[in-house]
């Protein structure tokens, strides 16, 4: 059993834990990470149930989760660790690229979801995103989120015309907490653009554009990617198009 972590400053590094059934694939990530200086590797884990156990004693600030593992599978393991440790972010890293795999993961609690085919430097971006306290949505899985959000069933009713117009005036005032440079990228991100990308495009540090998105989750109650786009799509910020 892996010693007990006891909290007690805020860590000055990200502490990551690998769950993973794959060795190989372990102890690359291990060596991968290790060569950042703010990232540092505290545990591994072969199972879900493993990971839970870890979880629970090492206090990790990120897990970076497997789906297909024996015991519990990664999507079971991250409802569980979402549940008993709030505190700790789950990365989904993954070889599904399919819609249902990456929707599941966002329903349990997985504040990002990456595919193993994606470059080091997006794992990097992906595990401090989550780590304070932002999201990492994998390009090209975006729209999965908009049109689960807009074949969601409605029921209309009388009033409706009267609650639209309340609803729009109530989506104005949210709006109005951001800043113009938040209400940017709170768009980027939601069109599914990683850090990287929004930080080429509107010339600012990475750790700028993680900042205001850690702003933006923080400002509108939004607890992971799937509400942040389902807030983009009530607001017009991006296209409610399947």
């Amino acid at each position: 059993m892996p010693a007990e972590y006891t909290p007690s400053s805020p860590p000055t590094t990200i502490r990551v834990l690998l769950a993973d059934d794959h060795d190989i694939l372990r102890q690359g990530l291990k060596l991968l990470l290790g060569m950042q200086a703010e990232i540092e590797v505290v545990g591994e884990a072969r199972t879900g149930r493993e990971a839970i156990e870890m979880v629970q004693a090492l206090k990790p600030d990120v897990v970076v989760m497997d789906i297909g593992m024996p015991d519990m599978d990664g999507l079971e393991a991250c409802q569980h660790i979402r549940r008993q440790e709030p505190a700790t972010q789950v990365l989904m890293l993954t070889m599904h690229e399919s819609e249902e795999y990456f929707l599941k993961a966002l329903r349990v609690g997985a504040a990002g979801y990456l595919v193993k085919k994606a470059a080091p430097t997006d794992l990097h971006m992906a595990i401090s995103a989550v780590a304070h306290g932002g999201a990492f949505l994998y390009p090209g899985l975006a729209k999965a989120l908009v049109r689960a959000y807009v074949e969601a069933p409605t029921t209309p009713n009388a009033a409706q015309p009267l609650q639209e117009r309340a609803q729009r005036e109530s989506l104005a005032q949210e709006l109005r907490v951001l800043t113009p440079r938040e209400l940017e990228v709170l768009t980027m991100v939601a069109e599914g653009r990683t850090n990287q990308e929004i930080a080429d495009q509107l010339v600012l540090s990475i750790k700028t554009v993680q900042a205001h998105r850690a702003n933006v989750m923080e400002k509108l109650g939004l607890q992971d990617i799937t509400h942040l786009v389902r807030f983009a799509i009530r607001h017009g910020l991006i296209p409610a198009e399947p």
